[in-house]
C-alpha cells in the first residue's frame, strides 16, 4: 500500500492513509506515539494513525481483539477526520477491516478496493488458526463475501487469488495488483566488490531467513535442517527478526546445541536492503500451500541477487520455477531443505546464476513501481 501512496502522489494525486499506531512485530506500540491519534505527514503523503490493542500473542482471542479495535476506532476517525475520496483502497487481511471499508464508502459516498493480499478464512484454516465449519468460520466466510459484494472492485496480488474469487463470487469486479520490489533499493554488489560482512564467514556460506518469527513460517523446520547440516563445514544458518515464535526458537536452538544458527534482532526497514545482501543465500517458509499466497518476500529475496530456497506450493512456487531464481523445497521438509543448502553451499557458479536469474526476474515483471503506476492509470481511466 505504501508503494501505491507513492504511486499515486507521484501522479499529482493527494492521499490520506488511515492506520494504527506502529506496533508490528513488537505488539506494542512503538515509543514516541501516543495511544489514540496521531496525525502527521509522511513523503507528502497526510497519515493519520488511530488506536490499536498491540500484541505479540499469537492466540485467536487477542489476535481478534487487536484487528476489532483498529477497524472500530478508524470507522470512528474516519467518519469525521477523513476527507471524500475519489477511491477508498481497503488492505485485507484483516478482513474485518472491509467492514469499516463498506461502512465508510456509504458515508463518504466513495468507491470501494479491495485489495486482498491473503483469502481469509481460507488462509486461517490452512494455519489451523481456525477450524472449518465453526460458528467463527462461518461468520468469517459471511463477512468475506460481503466485503466482496460491496467493493467496486476486488484486487488480489496473485492470478491464483483472482481465480478462487471469481469462480466462488462470479458478479465481482476483479483487477490483478501483483505484489513486487523497488529494485533499486536492493542492487547487488559488482562481483569485484566481494562478500559483504556476514557471507561467507572462513569460507562458510550464510543462509538467511528475514522476517517475522511467526506460526505461518514454520521456522522450526529450518532448525530441523539445521540439524542435518552440523556436519557440513560449508553452510551458516542466520535468522533476522522478531514475531510470537521467537523465544521459543532461541530456546529449542540452545537445547538442541546448534553452533551453526545464529539470531539477529529486527533491522529498521531502511537497514533491510543491506542486511538482505548480506546473505549468500535467502530462504522464503511457508508452513505449508495456501492458495494465491505468494510472500512479499520473494520478490525481496530475487531482488537482491542472490538465490533462493522457496518452501512452498502453488503460484509462488510457479514464480521461482518459471523464472529459473532458485530451488524449491515441499512446506515442511527439512530433509529437502537441508539438500538444498548444501547443494548451493557447495556450489558457487549455481548461486550466481539462480540469483542473476531472480534479479532479471523482478527487473522485467515485478518492479513496483511500474506496478502501481499500472494500477494508478487504470483507476484514472474509470474515475467517475
Amino acid at each position: 500500500m505504501a508503494a501505491l501512496a507513492e504511486a499515486f502522489t507521484a501522479r499529482g494525486h493527494q492521499v490520506t492513509v488511515l492506520t494504527a499506531m506502529p506496533n508490528y512485530p513488537l505488539g506494542r506500540i512503538y515509543a514516541g506515539y501516543p495511544r489514540l491519534l496521531l496525525r502527521e505527514r509522511v513523503a507528502g503523503v497526510r497519515v493519520i494513525r488511530t488506536y490499536i490493542f498491540p500484541t505479540q500473542r499469537a492466540n485467536l482471542l487477542h489476535r481478534l481483539a487487536s484487528y476489532v479495535s483498529f477497524a472500530g476506532s478508524s470507522a470512528l476517525v474516519g467518519t469525521f477526520l477523513l476527507p471524500r475520496p475519489d477511491y477508498l483502497l481497503v488492505q485485507s487481511p484483516p478482513l474485518v477491516l472491509g467492514l469499516t471499508g463498506v461502512y465508510l464508502s456509504w458515508v463518504k459516498r466513495t468507491r470501494m478496493v479491495f485489495n486482498v493480499s491473503d483469502l481469509y478464512p481460507e488462509t486461517a484454516i490452512r494455519l489451523g488458526v481456525l477450524r472449518a465449519g465453526t460458528v467463527l468460520h462461518r461468520l468469517s466466510a459471511w463477512l468475506e463475501g460481503f466485503c466482496y459484494r460491496h467493493a467496486w472492485l476486488v484486487a488480489g496480488q496473485t492470478l491464483e487469488t483472482i481465480r478462487d474469487i471469481e469462480a466462488r463470487f462470479p458478479g465481482c469486479h476483479t483487477r490483478l495488483l501483483s505484489n513486487g520490489v523497488d529494485p533499486s533499493l536492493l542492487r547487488p554488489p559488482s562481483p569485484a566488490g566481494g562478500s559483504s560482512g556476514l557471507a561467507t564467514r572462513n569460507g562458510r556460506c550464510v543462509a538467511m531467513y528475514a522476517g517475522l518469527h511467526g506460526l505461518a513460517q514454520g521456522l522450526r523446520h529450518l532448525l530441523d535442517a539445521a540439524e542435518q547440516l552440523q556436519g557440513h563445514p560449508g553452510c551458516d544458518l542466520l535468522l533476522v527478526g522478531d514475531g510470537p515464535e521467537k523465544t521459543a526458537l532461541v530456546s529449542d536452538t540452545n537445547r538442541r546445541g546448534l553452533t551453526n544458527v545464529r539470531f539477529l534482532d529486527p533491522r529498521p526497514h531502511s537497514e533491510m536492503g543491506r542486511t538482505l545482501l548480506q546473505a549468500d543465500i535467502l530462504i522464503v517458509p511457508l508452513v505449508r500451500y495456501i492458495p494465491g499466497a505468494v510472500p512479499s518476500k520473494l520478490y525481496e529475496a530475487m531482488a537482491t541477487g542472490r538465490p533462493v530456497v522457496l518452501m512452498a506450493e502453488g503460484e509462488a512456487a510457479r514464480v521461482v520455477q518459471e523464472h529459473q531464481a532458485g530451488l524449491l523445497v515441499a512446506p515442511g521438509d527439512a530433509a529437502g531443505l537441508a539438500k538444498a543448502l548444501r547443494r548451493l553451499a557447495d556450489d558457487p557458479a549455481l548461486r550466481e546464476r539462480l540469483g542473476r536469474n531472480g534479479r532479471a526476474a523482478v527487473e522485467r515483471h515485478f518492479d513496483r513501481r511500474r506496478i502501481g503506476a499500472e494500477f494508478v492509470q487504470y483507476l484514472e481511466s474509470v474515475s467517475p
